[in-house]
């Protein structure tokens, strides 16, 4: 029997490529063979799963500090950017330092106008896992008119523009007041509302009134690394993330790989750090299974025994 692992990170514990290798063991130890293919959907990671950084410039981080964002120029010319390297909110210290009102997706700006200053004839900016609500104003004003080049926006979760702030916002920080300030400001931006466009704190939104083509971050990663013909040849996909919750059918990872899979009529199995009770997904947790502190302490070896453990029982089972 044959088994395509596709997850995403488990942010905080485990890349993507970290997780389909643990899995995956676990899947030989059960005396199945697999194939890896570590996944993102346009968020932080996706640059790692789509070759790895091969550049690094100083810009402006997400508080307004230096920062050296890493990305990635290819052969042919397209510049692979990842806004979390730029504006991250782990790079503002995570939601209980970040400042949300004074966020900013400067950085995001910089990085793109070094790439066309070094060549680029495509820029694609995945966004996702950043500390800015400012609906890209902060890259727009460092950024040329016209744009010289091709800019593509990978999103993450399909997203209205002001969602931004009402969704998003809260969970890098915001009070509600200041979801409030930051609801009225995304208002007086001549933005498309376009789905996607709230992405990134709404840096895909003021990307696209640039010029920018939004696209789904997963289908940009899946098209490129070939997921369709790994998913035709496997008995069984097995994909998770971190946490599963309501939005893990918003445009991520696993749900996204379900619907594939359903497609093809291909049967599945994920796995997670540990399930939200708000999660529309079956999924067996590292959490329940371990207990938080074996979860978070040895991910890995979690993901190799609960995944040899379950597909043992598959093959005992009626």
């Amino acid at each position: 029997m044959h088994l395509l692992v596709a997850p995403d990170k488990f942010r905080g514990t485990l890349t993507a490529h970290e997780a389909a290798a643990a899995i995956a063991a676990g899947a030989e130890r059960g005396g199945w063979s697999a194939d890896e293919l570590p996944l993102a959907d346009g968020g932080e990671g996706t640059l790692a799963v789509l070759g790895g950084p091969n550049r690094r410039t100083l810009v402006s981080g997400p508080l307004g500090e230096p920062v050296k964002a890493a990305w990635r120029l290819e052969e042919d010319g397209t510049a692979l950017i990842e806004a979390a390297e730029a504006c991250g909110l782990t790079l503002a210290g995570g939601p209980e330092r970040n400042d949300p009102l004074r966020a900013t997706s400067r950085g995001v700006g910089e990085l793109v106008a070094t790439a066309i200053a070094e060549g680029a004839l495509r820029v694609v900016v995945c966004v996702g896992g950043v500390a800015s609500t400012d609906g890209g104003t902060g890259a727009v004003e460092v950024l040329p008119l016209p744009l010289p080049v091709p800019l593509d926006v990978a999103w993450d979760v399909e997203a209205r523009f002001l969602d931004a702030a009402d969704v998003f916002a809260p969970q890098k920080g915001a009070t509600p007041e200041q979801v409030e300030v930051l609801r009225e400001r995304l208002a007086r931006l001549d933005v498309p509302d376009l789905p996607g466009s709230g992405a990134a704190g709404g840096l895909a939104g003021g990307l696209a009134a640039m010029g920018a083509h939004l696209l789904p971050g997963f289908d940009l990663v899946a098209r490129r690394l070939g997921l369709d013909e790994p998913l035709a040849e496997a008995d069984l996909v097995v994909t998770g993330e971190g946490l599963l919750d309501a939005t893990s059918l918003t445009g991520k990872v696993v749900g996204r790989v379900l619907e594939r899979a359903k497609v093809a009529g291909i049967e599945t199995l994920v796995i997670a750090g540990d399930v939200a009770p708000s999660s529309p997904i079956d999924a067996i947790s590292l959490v329940a299974s371990y207990g938080p502190e074996r979860a978070l302490a040895e991910p890995a070896k979690c993901l190799t025994e609960l995944l040899a453990a379950t597909l043992a029982t598959r093959r005992n089972g009626p």
